[in-house]
């Protein structure tokens, strides 16, 4: 089976051949036919997260899988051979970026009807990033604001579709050239972050998901009401995501050093700051297919690219500029 593989962490992906997945009991072995590229695996590759996320090299990248049922285990009764499916693996069964992977039935659900197989491979990461933040961390509301950066990227462009169907009101940073396309989407106010500054712009907002860090991290602290809260997907990790991560006490240290500073500004201000790394969920997929197919949820794939140029596609999200996400699309 071909696969695309990190055999040393700073190096290009490489193509090898590579042994077929082991189907669990529990397991369902799915014909890849799109999988969606994330800054996550670029990260990954690069090396920045081996000390949270203690990966073995050789390793087969991809975090975002469509593609066709081929066989389950014998414990598996949510499908069976022939269905069409999307996920995204545990983060210890990542590997998407392959001809076939096994992943847990729990961790999958039928993909949305209304949706091509690239689209429906370009939403899991980022559509369970966006529920998790705004629907199971925020119960995000009618009434509220809600700010999200880079509207136009992957996670931004489902966030912001999602906290308007929840009644926020949104405002979203994004390039002059991507004001239409977000106003699109939903948002109400759209702060070209190139000539405009949103901290002198947007003030008692209940919530911001961030997902650049850095000073953009510190200054959306400050257009928070009180009580307000940041969740921050580029970092630093905090406390609560070394304790569920069930990292050793020298590694929880670290993280709590990590992010000391930004929780000791958000506690002056009297707002918080979350990290969120999302986790795989089939339950919370299957809700998100239904807004798909509900017109609620627009999928929005910017570039396809062949399975043979895997390791281009990932280096071009580095050079930016892809409305929304980028799929690999294989064909069989």
């Amino acid at each position: 089976m071909r696969a695309f593989v990190v055999t040393k962490y700073k190096e290009p992906l490489r193509e090898v051949e590579v042994a077929e997945p082991a189907v669990g009991e529990l397991d369902v072995l799915v014909q890849v036919q799109a999988a969606g590229l994330n800054p996550l695996d670029e990260k990954i590759r690069l090396g920045e997260f081996k000390q949270i996320l203690p990966y073995r090299l050789q390793l087969i990248l991809g975090n975002d899988v469509a593609g066709t049922v081929l066989q389950v285990g014998a414990k598996v009764r949510g499908f069976k051979p022939g269905d069409e499916v999307y996920g995204r693996p545990d983060k210890d069964r990542i590997g998407t970026f392959a001809e076939r992977i096994a992943v847990a039935e729990e961790d999958l659900a039928l993909k949305p009807a209304s949706a091509s197989m690239e689209e429906a491979g370009s939403l899991p990461l980022v559509a369970l990033t966006a529920w998790q933040a705004l629907v199971e961390r925020s119960n995000v509301r009618a009434g509220q604001k809600v700010l999200i950066h880079a509207g136009a990227g992957g996670v931004g462009s489902v966030a912001i579709q999602l906290a308007k169907h929840l009644g926020a009101a949104v405002a979203t940073t994004a390039s002059s050239s991507n004001a239409g396309f977000v106003r699109d989407l939903g948002a109400d106010i759209v702060i070209d972050y190139r000539t405009q500054d949103f901290e002198q712009l947007l003030s008692g907002y209940d919530l911001v998901l961030d997902s650049l860090g850095g000073e953009n991290l510190q200054k959306s602290l400050r257009v928070l009401k009180p009580g307000g809260k940041v969740i921050g997907i580029a970092g630093p990790p905090d406390p609560a995501f070394a304790r569920e991560a069930g990292l050793n006490p020298v590694l929880r240290l670290a993280v709590t050093v990590l992010s000391s500073k930004i929780r000791r500004q958000a506690s002056k201000l009297g707002v918080s700051y979350e990290f969120l790394f999302m986790r795989a969920s089939g339950d919370q997929l299957r809700q998100i297919a239904s807004l798909v197919d509900d017109g609620v949820l627009r999928p929005t794939v910017g570039k396809v690219f062949s399975f043979d140029q895997t390791p281009e596609a990932l280096q071009s999200l580095a050079e930016g500029g892809i409305r929304g996400k980028a799929v690999v699309a294989l064909t069989h």
